[in-house]
């Protein structure tokens, strides 16, 4: 499973919060969570679940993959925000299963992408082949 780099992620929360002009208490009461959990959230003290980091999120008013991408639960990735939000937040699912759930969506995505780009690297193989065929000509 994937460490949450709790420090960075803190201070992270922390800068958000000021930006938005709002108080710990206020936070912790839009995320509904105690003060003194998100005190100690905000100063690495404690690792968060994603449940929990969707709700920080959610009293943020940010996405909840930029907090999923800040605590290294979330590669930032190309795909479907809602996807990878929905399974991160999905309080039926354990840390493994929205883990192992997350890298198979990334394994696809990235399959898709190599996929993709071997099709267009064959095309372009294919325009240039066309370009280059000998042209034949009469030199006596």
């Amino acid at each position: 499973m994937t460490r949450i780099d709790v420090s960075g992620l803190g201070g992270f929360i922390r800068d958000q919060r000021d930006q938005a002009q709002m108080s710990l208490r206020q936070l912790a009461q839009a995320a509904d969570v105690s003060n003194p959990y998100l005190s100690q959230v905000e100063r690495g003290l404690r690792r968060p679940s994603a449940e929990i980091l969707n709700r920080i999120a959610q009293g943020l008013r940010i996405s909840a993959e930029t907090l999923y991408v800040q605590a290294g639960i979330l590669d930032d990735r190309e795909g479907d925000e809602a996807v990878t939000t929905s399974i991160a937040a999905d309080p039926t699912l354990n840390e493994r299963q929205r883990a192992t759930l997350l890298q198979i969506y990334a394994a696809f995505q990235s399959e898709n992408r190599a996929q993709a780009e071997a099709a267009e690297a064959e095309g372009q193989a294919a325009e240039s082949g066309a370009d280059a065929t000998p042209k034949t000509g009469t030199n006596s």
